[in-house]
């Protein structure tokens, strides 16, 4: 039987430590989703429809952080719009860095483009995602998506790309990013976007914060799906901060060589 990790304390971590913690695997021939959930000790997923309550300052440090190391920001329609989604802020420097040691960012310190799967592409052309960013946001749709919308969302600024025929699944979004280049995904849920990655083989990792509250109440969980796939994880490691926040890494044991 494996055995788990010791627990690390967060404030005993430099940022180093924390970049050579979360780093992607070495030599990437294809992409490699990493999901990020924060949750309640409940399981609650958001406080009054939005995530951000849940949030604590070490979760706050170690999300920037995932975004600074990815090459693309992966999101549901829905969480754009629940979340008022607008174009990713990173740290420049440390994006430069992370590129010069490669070990992700961008050259030219760029933030990652946001990626959003929508199937009926149904996003809104003046929200934050197209009205607020440095980076052209991608767009994930399909061929039967009405090509009004399709066209809208391109006039905008998106990239739009057809991924699928009706829908989008977890392997059409893999060829979809492997094609550009993208192998240092980062998702951000939501909640049925995770369901179909977990539904397709495709949650490699699995970023989860406990932020120390009890919420109750009717809130989501962080996944969903229409059937069940049970996928064995092996944990990582475990990060605790002097609030109680508990910052976990899991991979998918099916990766594991």
């Amino acid at each position: 039987m494996q055995r788990a990790p010791n627990a690390i304390q967060f404030t005993a971590l430099t940022k180093d430590d924390l970049v050579r913690l979360y780093a992607y695997p070495a030599r990437l021939r294809f992409p490699w989703i990493r999901i990020n959930f924060v949750s309640s000790l409940d399981g609650a997923v958001t406080v009054d429809g939005r995530s951000g309550a849940l949030g604590t300052s070490s979760d706050h440090d170690v999300f920037m952080l995932l975004r600074d190391l990815a090459d693309v920001i992966l999101v549901g329609a829905g969480t754009v719009r629940a979340e008022n989604y607008a174009g990713a802020r990173t740290d420049t420097h440390r994006r430069i860095r992370l590129y010069q040691h490669g070990l992700g960012g961008a050259r030219d310190g760029a933030p990652p483009p946001i990626a959003v799967v929508s199937a009926s592409a149904a996003l809104d052309p003046a929200c934050r995602l197209f009205t607020d960013t440095k980076r052209a946001p991608l767009v994930f749709t399909t061929a039967a998506a009405p090509a009004q919308r399709k066209r809208l969302l391109a006039e905008a600024g998106a990239e739009v790309i057809e991924a699928g025929d009706t829908t989008v699944t977890g392997a059409d979004l893999r060829a979809a990013l492997a094609a550009r280049g993208l192998l240092r995904v980062l998702c951000e849920g939501g909640p049925s976007l995770f369901g179909e990655l977990i539904s397709a083989g495709a949650a490699d990792e699995l970023c989860l914060t406990l932020s120390p509250l009890l919420v109750g109440g009717t809130a989501a969980r962080i996944a969903v799906s229409p059937n069940a796939l049970p996928t064995p994880m092996a944990l990582r490691q475990v990060l605790v901060d002097d609030d109680g926040t508990l910052l976990t890494r899991w991979e998918r044991a099916a990766t594991q060589g």
